[in-house]
């Protein structure tokens, strides 16, 4: 038997603030679709040369009420990136909050708008411990 990846899918609440994060972090829109008759948007995001691998933003456009309290749950979303340091520089630097900093040059954690946990992972070998990434500390949960 056989199995593939299709995607991940996250419940959003304000979908532009999503797609901004998600363009931070590199990845762009393969396809969007509105459901006029659901009343509710799809969008999928990959990785430039990975659009197999999207995540599926659902924004529903009368809010997420009614729905169960379950339906947000689920781990992480994770992407391996080439320079660690350099891509939580550039996510601070557009005031995303890097709640479990670098200090290994292997690992960090970082939530989007609707506070889905995002791993950053290094590729390869992880880079020399550098600050400010050794000594920050976590800010709230990752």
């Amino acid at each position: 038997m056989k199995i593939r990846y299709l995607h991940t899918m996250v419940r959003v609440a304000d979908l532009e603030k999503t797609i901004a994060f998600f363009e931070l972090l590199g990845l762009k829109q393969t396809r969007r679709s509105d459901y006029e008759n659901g009343r509710f948007t799809l969008v999928f995001m990959a990785p430039p040369g990975q659009e197999e691998c999207p995540v599926e933003l659902t924004f529903n456009w009368d809010g997420d009420e009614g729905l169960p309290s379950d339906s947000r749950h689920f781990g992480h979303l994770a992407y391996e990136v080439e320079d660690i340091y350099a891509l939580c520089q550039h996510l601070m630097d557009n005031g995303i909050t890097i709640n479990r900093p670098p200090r290994d040059g292997r690992m960090a954690f970082v939530r989007s708008p609707d506070n889905i946990s995002i791993e950053l992972l290094q590729a390869g070998e992880p880079l020399p411990p550098k600050e400010p990434w050794a000594s920050m500390e976590n800010t709230g949960h990752w």
